[in-house]
Parts: C-alpha cells; sequence; structure tokens
C-alpha cells in the first residue's frame, strides 16, 4: 500500500506549459496599436484602437510557438479633414518559461500595409490562478524595422488560458 502511494506520488504532474499543451492569450496595455493586443487611445484629435489574440503551442516543455492575429484602426485630424487608416495585424515567435513563471518572448509583428514592422522583445512574470489559467504582466520593447516604423517600450497585462 505505502509502495502504491509513493508511486502516484512519484508521477509527474502536466504542468500548463508541458509539451503538447495550447495557450490562447488576450493582451491589453500601452503603447499605440501596432500589435495583436488589446488597446485604446486619444490625445489631441489622434484615436487608435486595436483588438487581437496571441496563441501558441508548446513543441517541449516550456517552449512555445506562438503566433497572433488582430485587427487596428487609427483615425487623425488634420486640416479639418478626417484620416483613417486600418488594417490587419499578424505576429509570429517563441516563448519560453523559465523556471515555469518568467516568460521571455522575441516575435516579428506586422501588418498589412507595411507601416509597422516589428521585432519585440518581452519579459513577464506569470500568475496561475488556476490549473489553466494565468495573468501575466509584461514589459515589451519593440523594435522598429524599416524607415516607418519606430522603437517603442509597452507595458501590457496578459490573460490567459492553457489546455
Amino acid at each position: 500500500m505505502i509502495a502504491m502511494g509513493m508511486a502516484v506520488n512519484a508521477q509527474e504532474v502536466e504542468k500548463p506549459t508541458s509539451k503538447g499543451k495550447f495557450v490562447i492569450e488576450a493582451n491589453t496595455g500601452s503603447g499605440g496599436t501596432s500589435g495583436t493586443h488589446l488597446s485604446l487611445y486619444s490625445t489631441d484629435g489622434h484615436t487608435g484602437w486595436s483588438l487581437g489574440l496571441n496563441g501558441g503551442y508548446f513543441v517541449i516543455d516550456n517552449l512555445a510557438i506562438k503566433t497572433g492575429l488582430g485587427y487596428s484602426g487609427y483615425r487623425h485630424r488634420f486640416n479639418g479633414r478626417e484620416i483613417y487608416r486600418n488594417s490587419f495585424v499578424y505576429a509570429i515567435g517563441a516563448e519560453y518559461y523559465f523556471i515555469d513563471k518568467i516568460p521571455v518572448s522575441i516575435d516579428y509583428s506586422g501588418n498589412d500595409n507595411g507601416i509597422n514592422n516589428l521585432l519585440g522583445l518581452q519579459a513577464g512574470y506569470v500568475w496561475f490562478l488556476a490549473e489553466n489559467m494565468s495573468v501575466k504582466p509584461i514589459l515589451r520593447y519593440n523594435i522598429g524595422l524599416g524607415e516607418r516604423s519606430s522603437n517603442s517600450f509597452q507595458g501590457l497585462i496578459g490573460f490567459a488560458l492553457y489546455f
């Protein structure tokens, strides 16, 4: 009986970041409309918004290949005219969870109009609220690629489901 109990305890408990698991994540925070996160800002006649989701697959324990899709819009008032720009946004990258709690990632994101192409570097911390649900505050630095892209710093909060 004791040996049976020890065998059950010795079995590896499957983590949310185990090989073969999926993650779906929504992020919200600062930093404009160039990513696959949720945002809204308005200042001095400029209004921008974005809506998107990220998803990933853990190819090995703690390493997920991730992709994201979104849509963003921008309205600018210039010389009494309103200028609108909308675009589809995409991202692809990888994220590794150090000690199961510290995600570090790199990704490439762009949009269908080719204006905001970015290399993103981010790190955060994961609080698991339940076995398959987490909150993840993130610090992100975007490196602009191309003459019409610029560098930016973001603070985001992610909400994720693992299955």
